[in-house]
């Protein structure tokens, strides 16, 4: 019995003991968390802010040259970041003096920053040279230390900046960095990476929820991506845009040359844009923006070639119909006419087209009827997203598709009145050069995951808004405009056939009806017209001194399909040299 009582009594002390200890821990948690949780928490959140900044990470994005290598087109630059720490600093002046011997620094950042005695780390430069990292640390001073970090880097500067976007900073004194604009933003999550070699400190991560904030959060779905975007035809492209800015000085320049096959887009710029590695120095946000994606514009007579696509396939009219032209055409309270007001009397379809006239496209809208060219234009999904892999996508404005109005579907028929982006056009044009099929548009080629699994991306269709037949019939009609009315017929290429068009829009007033001297120039080609390898759409906005699309953007046309035939060794399709 006094063995079992012994026992009992051994058991009651224990006991006694670890609720003793329990009770001391709880009391010292509770003044930890309670009574200092809030200075203890800040004290954290910059441990982990030092940390995070050293252990940056971030997945990687390419471009893809023409034979399937990868070019690096955002990736990861070593720095060293130069570092005091406060409370170990014993003689500032000293300290500094010896640092700005071997790295300048300002006098003002490293002294401001050695007076903060309660932070432990206060960063007073950056070098991206080791040997100057190696020779701080060597001077042995206590306090003064560096630290191999990396940031985000654009081997390529401008180039595809506006499909790239950048790396910035949640606020000006945030320490989160975050994705912004094009593929950036579009896949911040999958391009972040959870900080795996991390020097995490435990009792800061029970004090303070910011290891989400500051690692990041694990993302299983983490990968680099690959685009379709050929460097090459990229920088042509870019160059090409710089001409045209020069010569016609207009208010926005862009473009966009894509497989209509495909969907792949090869190549987007537009103008103005800015350099990603110093987007800080951009006058103003405005060039972040995609417009060739984020903008809507009043396309003009580029609109066309749909509209007849539409009566061709409808049935409604043929290559072989002819309608009395009269130059002009009342409407309501309304007076359409031809581009020069002058009218052409009988004339075939073809010369809508060869001719660019008003007037004809308007005769093509009346015969549709109201239904049927509501459905066709619905069908090219002007009005929609794309779903093109880039952020800030904006829909068009086509509600006057839906007015029982016929001057709505009268300006429509050629390219006013409504409004889309150039990649929602560009995609509705794949279907004249794609046997009918219309196909999205897409930057990303494929995705390669952390494990080196490598994911194609498919192209998608998006629909059959025209036959077959009929694209090729109404491309056998753009190539005459190549052949006989472009230019009087002068740029068309013995060996290559090229369907194209081009467009001039007058711009709307922000209070209704339209400037009589701003004007948006657009111009579409596909090549070779009957096997296209290739779609280009040109656009400039407000040109000076020049009021055709003809006069902007033909020869910057021509010289982008002669380009692109020729780097791409694509076969002739016609003439002596067609196999």
């Amino acid at each position: 019995m006094a063995q079992k009582a012994n026992g009992a009594s051994r058991i009651r002390f224990i006991s006694f003991i670890v609720i003793v200890l329990a009770t001391g821990y709880i009391a010292r948690l509770f003044v930890l968390q309670v009574v200092h949780g809030k200075e203890l928490a800040q004290t954290a959140a910059d441990q982990f802010v030092a940390v995070d900044v050293i252990n940056f990470n971030r997945g990687s994005i390419y471009f893809t040259e023409r034979n399937g290598n990868r070019v690096s087109a955002a990736t990861l630059k070593e720095r060293y970041l130069i570092a005091i720490n406060p409370q170990e600093l014993t003689d500032p002046e000293v300290a500094y003096e010896a640092l700005n011997a071997i790295a300048t620094t300002s006098r003002g950042v490293f002294m401001e920053a050695a007076l903060r005695v309660n932070d432990p780390y206060e960063e007073v430069g950056v070098t991206y040279d080791r040997a100057i990292s190696t020779k701080i640390r060597q001077l042995g001073i206590r306090g003064l230390e560096t630290y191999p970090t990396y940031e985000r880097y654009y081997p390529s500067g401008l180039r595809a900046a506006q499909v790239l976007g950048f790396l910035g900073y949640t606020s000006e004194s945030g320490d989160t960095r975050i994705g912004r604009y094009g593929l950036e933003q579009q896949f911040d999550r999958e391009l972040q990476r959870s900080g795996k070699d991390a020097r995490v400190n435990v009792f800061a991560e029970i004090f303070a929820s910011v290891k989400s904030k500051i690692v990041g959060a694990s993302v299983d779905d983490t990968f680099d991506i690959i685009t379709t975007i050929e460097p090459t035809v990229q920088s042509y492209l870019e160059a090409e845009l710089d001409t045209i800015q020069e010569e016609y000085r207009g208010k926005r320049v862009g473009a966009i040359i894509i497989e209509p096959k495909t969907g792949e887009v090869r190549a987007m710029a537009a103008l103005p844009t800015f350099d990603p590695n110093n987007f800080q120095a951009a006058e103003g946000s405005e060039v972040y923006i995609n417009p060739l994606v984020q903008y809507v514009y009043e396309m003009g007579s580029v609109i066309k070639p749909l509209t007849l696509a539409a009566g061709l396939d409808a049935g409604v009219i043929t290559p072989n119909t002819t309608y009395f032209d009269t130059g002009t055409r009342t409407i309501g309270d309304y007076t359409i006419a031809n581009y020069d007001g002058k009218a052409r009397g009988t004339v075939n379809i073809q010369e809508i087209l060869n001719q660019s006239l008003n007037i004809g496209t308007v005769y093509v809208a009346e015969q549709l009827g109201e239904d049927l060219f509501r459905e066709y234009f619905n069908r090219y999904r002007l009005g929609r997203l794309t779903g093109i892999e880039l952020p800030g996508e904006v829909a068009g404005l086509t509600d006057n598709l839906t007015s029982h109005r016929f001057i709505e579907r009268a300006t429509a028929s050629f390219g006013q009145g409504i409004a889309m982006s150039p990649i929602a056009f560009v995609q509705a044009l794949t279907a004249l050069a794609n046997d009918g099929v219309m196909v999205r548009p897409r930057v990303v080629k494929s995705l390669q995951y952390e494990d080196g699994t490598i994911k194609d991306k498919e192209p998608v269709a998006m629909g059959l808004p025209i036959k077959p037949e009929t694209a090729e019939t109404i491309t056998r009609m753009l190539v005459r405009v190549v052949d006989e009315a472009l230019l009087g017929g002068s740029v068309s290429l013995s060996e290559y056939s090229i369907a194209a068009k081009t467009g001039t829009a007058q711009i709307a007033k922000p209070g209704g009806g339209y400037y009589d001297d701003r004007y948006l120039h657009s111009f579409f080609g596909y090549f070779p017209a009957y096997d296209p390898k290739f779609l280009v759409f040109l656009y400039i906005n407000e040109p000076q001194e020049a009021q055709y699309a003809s006069q902007t953007l033909t020869h910057p046309f021509m010289r982008l399909a002669s380009f692109l035939l020729n780097y791409y060794e694509v076969p002739p399709d016609r003439g002596e040299g067609t196999i």
